[in-house]
């Protein structure tokens, strides 16, 4: 009868250590993160699956440097700026410290080449050069980085320049940095710029590492920005995709170099070990097609404007489902990019996403001659 007790014993003592703050065996093994303050998101929801203190204001460092590549990569996009435009550096720019290339006043490099400098190799003094040449002065850049964080709902956020050394009332939070890269991933070239591990500047002269580690020591890792100074310590917002997952994670305060790599791979272990993507349709995808009437063409393909699913924990991705709500008919003329419908997704029948079908070509009006053969074909079956 000993041995039954025992096993008995040792079942109940495992349970209570089990359920002591609710937290699971893979959670314990896997979230002994040592940054003060971290957060993991999934990026296509924007959920939070783990974080402490991820409010917390703190020190980001060149983190911040996420924020001006975000107004950067708007302006490239509303064409107020071209990626051939020439910037030109400036006395302050030339005057800045820490990380940079070492721009000489007068110096011009194309604005793309700035945006990878920032990017690859977190150049305060390319910092300055794009902020004087998208808004006059850094001052008026600075300010509208408080106002694009205002928009983003970020509620610990101030900025006092747009490189990231440390100053009074310069912070942001975990949580606000995951939002920001969030936002971030709508602007292709942030993405594109962030993954680049190295680059050649100034026709090879100056060659540049990216920062960013994990882009060659983790799968799937692809983006965004590190920071470090005396009192940010080490800190890393970073994103990973794999298998249709997308996580964003963002780490402040690590206090040993690398640490926040080390840190971010753990969250990012956590999240790919416990969820999965269900996917549906990808963006792009054709997802039906709707009758078109007094048009030149008979119909129109509808494509998802963006991915049609959701994350779940894995093991549960019968939960995820979705229902197509399209229409069946519509007169010309359409336009490419034009609402027809909708994708919705449900996890365990509750609401989670809902997802436009638009047109994935325009269908302009047929001419008179047109309708009346069409009209003749379905008399006579011609």
């Amino acid at each position: 009868m000993r041995q039954p007790v025992k096993s008995l014993v040792w079942i109940m003592i495992c349970l209570v250590l089990l359920t002591l703050g609710g937290v699971s065996p893979v959670q314990a093994a896997q979230v002994e993160v040592e940054a003060e303050s971290y957060v993991l998101i999934d990026a296509d929801s924007g959920k939070v699956l783990l974080a402490q203190d991820e409010h917390k204001r703190l020190a980001p460092a060149s983190m911040t440097k996420l924020m001006t590549m975000i107004l950067a990569a708007q302006d490239l996009e509303e064409g107020k700026v071209s990626v051939k435009d020439k910037v030109i550096t400036s006395e302050e720019a030339w005057k800045m410290g820490g990380s940079q290339i070492y721009l000489e006043p007068g110096e011009e490099m194309t604005f793309e080449e700035m945006m990878i400098a920032v990017a690859v190799g977190s150049a305060n003094d390319a910092s300055v050069a794009i902020a004087e040449h998208l808004e006059g002065t850094h001052q008026n850049f600075v300010d509208r980085m408080n106002r694009q964080a205002k928009m983003l709902g970020l509620k610990n956020t101030n900025f006092v320049n747009a490189y990231g050394l440390s100053a009074e009332n310069h912070y942001s939070s975990a949580y606000d940095m995951a939002v920001m890269a969030r936002y971030a991933l709508q602007y292709p070239k942030i993405l594109e710029y962030t993954s680049i591990k190295e680059y050649n500047l100034r026709q090879g002269e100056f060659k540049l590492y990216n920062t960013n580690k994990l882009l060659w020591w983790y799968e799937g890792a692809d983006g965004f920005k590190t920071g470090w100074t005396n009192e940010a310590k080490y800190c890393l917002t970073a994103t990973a995709k794999r298998d249709g997952l997308r996580l964003i994670g963002a780490v402040m305060a690590s206090p040993k170099q690398h640490g926040n790599h080390r840190d971010m791979m753990k969250l990012f272990n956590y999240g790919f070990a416990k969820y999965a993507y269900r996917n549906f349709f990808s963006r792009g995808s054709v997802c039906g097609v709707v009758s078109v009437g007094k048009g030149i063409g008979d119909s129109v393909e509808v494509i998802a404007e963006d991915d049609v699913g959701a994350i779940v924990e894995k093991g549960q991705e019968e939960k995820i489902t979705t229902e197509k709500r399209l229409q069946t008919y519509i007169d010309a003329p359409v336009e490419r990019g034009q609402k027809l419908g909708e994708m919705r997704v449900y996890h365990d029948g509750d609401l989670v996403k809902e997802v436009n079908l638009i047109a994935a070509a325009d269908v302009p009006r047929g001419g008179l001659i047109k309708e009346i053969m069409k009209m003749l074909a379905e008399t006579y079956l011609l």
